[in-house]
């Protein structure tokens, strides 16, 4: 069944807490969600409260998303799995070879899988979505996967259970990125249709635990498991059938409405509470979760083409000028992590890279000084009669994001600079705000991704990079490192070439870290155990039982 009404906004700030779980018993009870278990743990079904929904269901377009991610991880399976450390394990993928030059790879395919539209998932399948991730379908408004290999050329069924995948060039990141979630499983009848029906999700067929029973769009999606699957990620300790019965993603714009309704049981899982309540709710007893995904830290991907972004000692005096233990202190708690680079430290391959990113103000005003920006009597410093202005996109992925600009705001106004916030909507935010958009100097990155191979691909804009920094090709030494990252075929070529990497974007000022992010934070009740997180921190309730 599809519903379709526009979005039921709830933000209530103002409510009390007797009132605040009295809507939310409410608009649970409209998706028809109960709190019935099953005996021993098993069967049961569970209500996940959530701050959007995000604004299109084409998997292609969509796997990104925050939101549309927890949704896809349990009707959709991958190739390979990958576990919060960056380890690689089977999947729907059985096995794998490379040849020496990581341009060739093969594929060996669990039989008997199937989507939810009985099409077999095999050789034919896999070839079909990865020709999508790679290429799209652009002139019908399907987007390639961002971090799929750019160096991708082509894949040929071998045999039914048999995949060989060709690359133009060494690929040693295509492995991993097999377990990216955005690289889920879709029917090739799903990627034969038009965008406009692939934005309907109840046509959309995967071959995971759960398939899509109902869903009103802004509003709530439903999901019930699938009795024959049989399938699953061995690393997690299960391949049959998930315990819960059904699970219920439904919209509630408040935080404080989605944790109230956790705390009076009549919903199960509330995302991305404050962190500020954290300790409270470990206190009372619920289950808190605030898992690292392997990706980028919070931080800006700075636009060199715009003035002063185009001067180095501008940059370096943005990244000296931020203090970030006081960010961690003041807008978050202990869960939290310093940055050590501009990728996270659980990453393989990231190194510590800290001492590039000590809190010296005093360094900051001279590198401003020698740039020649002059602090005036109000404090803002000025260059030929123009502010020192830097103004900041606060990215709605992330809830904390604007306090976040909001103290560094003041950081940064004690150096000399005049800062202005924005703060949109995820769709408004996604339409208006890009890498290296002529009035974005900074953009706040809350990116995940694989593998660390994968990241010097996207800074530049060759082979359809993404030109982070709007360099295009006038750093020759970012590209050298570049072409020799992409060319190594094996990490112990890359690692150092790595290491090199990290420490010439941060001395360059091209890429300032703010934290390690934690974007995806859950409150839990005790009665829920057993829910694993990925690589990307998404939660999986596969494995997940429900207890009286």
């Amino acid at each position: 069944m599809t519903e379709r009404s526009s979005l039921l906004s709830l933000t209530r700030r103002h409510l009390i807490m007797t009132a605040s779980i009295a809507v939310t018993a409410a608009m649970v009870a409209t998706v028809g969600v109960s709190p019935a278990q099953g005996a021993d743990g098993n069967g049961g079904d569970i209500t996940f409260l959530i701050d959007s929904l995000g604004d299109t269901w084409i998997p292609n377009n969509s796997a990104i998303s925050s939101f549309q991610g927890h949704i896809w991880g349990h009707v959709t399976d991958k190739l390979l799995y990958v576990d919060a450390d960056g380890k690689v394990s089977p999947w729907i993928a059985e096995r794998w070879e490379q040849n020496d030059k990581a341009t060739e790879f093969t594929l060996h395919l669990k039989s008997g899988v199937t989507f939810s539209d009985g099409t077999p998932l095999d050789a034919s399948a896999v070839v079909a979505n990865l020709d999508i991730w790679y290429a799209g379908r652009k002139s019908d408004g399907i987007n390639p996967i961002g971090l799929f290999p750019k160096t991708y050329d082509h894949a040929k069924a071998i045999d039914a259970t048999t995949v060989k995948v060709f690359f133009k060039a060494p690929t040693l990141g295509f492995i991993p990125t097999l377990g990216y979630h955005g690289s889920i499983l879709i029917s090739p009848k799903t990627i034969a249709q038009p965008a406009s029906d692939q934005a309907d999700l109840s046509k959309t067929s995967g071959s995971g635990p759960y398939v899509v029973d109902s869903w009103k769009e802004g509003d709530f999606v439903k999901l019930v498991k699938r009795r024959d699957y049989n399938w699953g990620p061995a690393a997690v300790g299960h391949t049959g059938p998930a315990y819960l019965d059904t699970i219920t993603y439904k919209l509630v714009s408040e935080p404080s409405l989605r944790v109230a309704a956790v705390q009076s049981g009549q919903a199960d899982v509330a995302y991305n509470a404050s962190p500020q309540e954290l300790e409270s709710l470990k206190a009372e007893g619920f289950a808190v979760a605030t898992p690292r995904y392997l990706g980028f830290v919070n931080g800006w991907a700075i636009n060199t083409k715009l003035a002063p972004y185009d001067d180095v000692r501008v940059r370096q005096a943005l990244q000296a000028g931020i203090n970030r233990a006081e960010i961690i202190d003041t807008v978050y708690t202990p869960d939290w992590k310093l940055a050590t680079s501009f990728i996270q430290s659980n990453v393989p391959g990231a190194t510590d890279q800290s001492a590039l990113l000590a809190y010296n103000p005093e360094k900051a005003e001279k590198l401003l000084d020698e740039a020649g920006w002059t602090k005036g009597a109000d404090g803002i410093r000025t260059k030929n009669g123009q502010p020192l202005v830097l103004t900041l996109h606060s990215n709605p992925y992330l809830a904390t994001s604007k306090s976040v600009d909001e103290l560094i705001a003041q950081q940064l106004g004690k150096i000399g600079w005049k800062v202005a916030i924005r703060a949109y909507d995820v769709v408004t935010f996604g339409q208006k705000v890009k890498y290296g958009g002529p009035a974005v100097p900074a953009y706040e990155v809350t990116r995940s991704f694989i593998d660390a191979g994968t990241v010097a691909s996207i800074l530049t804009n060759a082979n359809n990079g993404e030109n982070w920094f709007a360099l295009d090709e006038s750093d020759k030494t970012l590209n050298e490192l570049r072409d020799k990252i992409a060319g190594a075929a094996s990490a112990e070529i890359r690692k150092p070439l790595l290491d090199e990497l990290q420490k010439y974007i941060l001395e360059q000022g091209y890429f300032i870290p703010r934290t390690q992010i934690v974007q995806r934070i859950y409150v839990q009740s005790p009665k829920l155990k057993g829910e694993v997180y990925n690589g990307v921190a998404y939660a999986s309730y596969y494995t997940a039982t429900k207890t009286d």
